[in-house]
């Protein structure tokens, strides 16, 4: 049974393949594969193993072996569904792999901003407590958690364990309804509301029509002075010059961004341009901590190994 992992790279080093490959022994890796490369590595493919890869109608009818798509990641869009369907194709994510890892890159970089660990480790590398009169410095302002509300828009896994270990560190939680929604339930509340009381506001909800630039300067004009922003979601949720503008002005108090609208950002991004030190950007790593990245390739091998049992694991098609 041929098999090809299509964009390897993505998953990062030092990983086990085994399971997989105890799996489907001719399972044949490539870290990068250009559009141009796609229709010939899957021509004659059983197997196909893919991130970001776009597997379009056309690629798909065009390789008639194909039995089976394996994504490393929860999302579906990069795979024309029905298209697989058409052609009965088995169509596998991956779940809740992640959570552990993007929790705590959300409170890690929260903690950061709220106890200004980066402003303060500036001072010390620039000798400013060597010079100081007393023996600490208070400089800038410290947030304790247990102290803020946190505001979560989008409640699936990753929002659920936010709101989970927000609680735990003694916070207010508001859970914000559908945006757009004019009545509320299940405890949640109006986004409006949400802007208005969060002294910060983490992101976990899908990119859509509805979502696209949800975060703009509207929607900063009407947060809390002071607030801070965490988005490890998609980054089209978030307005990028409205954002620099909102921390420009000190309007938030900071921001903390792990996704931008184009990624890799090869034209750039007005936040890759701000020099503030409110700011923490990071590669779209939230995910990707050593254990994260092993159990998606688990669990991709279990979703392989049920598929050959004739079993459903996780089939979105």
């Amino acid at each position: 049974m041929k098999a090809v992992f299509l964009d390897y790279a993505t998953m990062g080093p030092g990983l086990d393949l085994r399971p997989l490959r105890a799996l489907l022994p001719e399972l044949e890796i490539f870290d990068v594969t250009r559009d141009d490369q796609v229709a010939p590595r899957i021509r004659d493919a059983e197997f196909i193993f893919a991130n970001k890869i776009r597997l379009t109608p056309d690629l798909l009818e065009n390789a008639t072996q194909i039995r089976f798509i394996g994504l490393t990641a929860t999302g579906t869009d990069n795979v024309d569904l029905e298209a697989a369907q058409q052609h009965g194709i088995a169509v596998c994510n991956i779940r809740a792999y992640c959570t552990e890892s993007v929790v705590e890159h959300v409170f890690g970089t929260l903690l950061s901003l709220s106890h200004n660990l980066h402003r303060y480790n500036a001072s010390v590398r620039a000798g400013e407590w060597q010079r100081a009169q007393n023996f600490c410095m208070l400089t800038h302002p410290i947030r304790e958690l247990s102290a803020m509300t946190l505001g979560v828009v989008g409640y699936g896994e990753l929002g659920t364990a936010v709101a989970t270990m927000a609680r735990a560190f003694g916070m207010n939680v508001l859970i914000s309804a559908r945006p757009g929604a004019v009545s509320i339930d299940n405890d949640r509340v109006l986004f409006d509301d949400l802007l208005k009381r969060s002294d910060a506001i983490s992101l976990h909800c899908p990119l859509n029509d509805e979502t696209r630039n949800l975060f703009d300067a509207d929607a900063f004009a009407r947060m809390k002075d002071n607030a801070i922003l965490i988005n490890t979601a998609r980054g089209g949720l978030v307005d990028s010059q409205a954002l620099v503008d909102a921390l420009q002005s000190g309007r938030l108090s900071g921001a903390a961004i792990d996704v931008l609208s184009k990624e890799p950002p090869r034209r750039g991004d007005p936040l890759l341009d701000y020099v503030g030190d409110n700011l923490i950007m990071t590669p779209h790593i939230a995910w990707g901590s050593d254990e994260a990245r092993q159990k998606a390739l688990d669990e991709l091998a279990a979703n392989v190994e049920a598929f050959l049992g004739g079993e459903e694991r996780n089939r979105v098609v």
